[in-house]
């Protein structure tokens, strides 16, 4: 990789994050992901206005993140999907700050929304662990090393 690559893949990473941290990109990520796929239903269940909510799914969408299924023919209706890319990187990322909110919500007791394995078919708890040992990593766990140098 060249110096001259750095600075892109660093600034397409830093645009992803702009767009995936804005107020409702995420609340629209994380209940497509839980099965809301309709426009009237994301509307309803967000509180959005029907502009504000057309402008975050076209721009999820540009992104690459949605995808835009018809299911109505007779009325230009969609639903919307994430991508295959998206679940690489929002799946994961829904899940933690999902799980993080259930377990310090203030107050009253949240329940855990239910995981499905689909490889298995049993309900899961997913967690972050080490490839060599296998072992759970907890956040006190990690720590980065340098980084290598490159070969010339």
């Amino acid at each position: 990789m060249t110096d001259k690559a750095r600075p892109a893949v660093f600034q397409h990473g830093q645009a992803f994050l702009a767009a995936i941290s804005e107020r409702w990109n995420y609340q629209i990520l994380r209940e497509v992901f839980f099965g809301v796929h309709r426009f009237g239903e994301l509307k309803r269940g967000l509180g959005i206005s029907a502009t504000m909510l057309t402008a975050r799914l076209n721009h999820l969408t540009e992104l690459g993140l949605l995808e835009k299924h018809t299911y109505r023919e007779d009325k230009p209706w969609y639903e919307y999907r994430l991508t295959e890319g998206a679940r690489e990187l929002v799946v994961p990322a829904v899940v933690a700050v999902t799980r993080w909110a259930e377990s310090h919500a203030d107050g009253e007791a949240v329940p855990a929304r239910a995981l499905l394995h689909t490889s298995c078919g049993y309900e899961t708890e997913p967690y972050l662990a080490c490839s060599h040992c296998q072992q759970p990593i907890g956040a006190a766990d990690l720590h980065p090393l340098p980084a290598k140098a490159e070969a010339k």
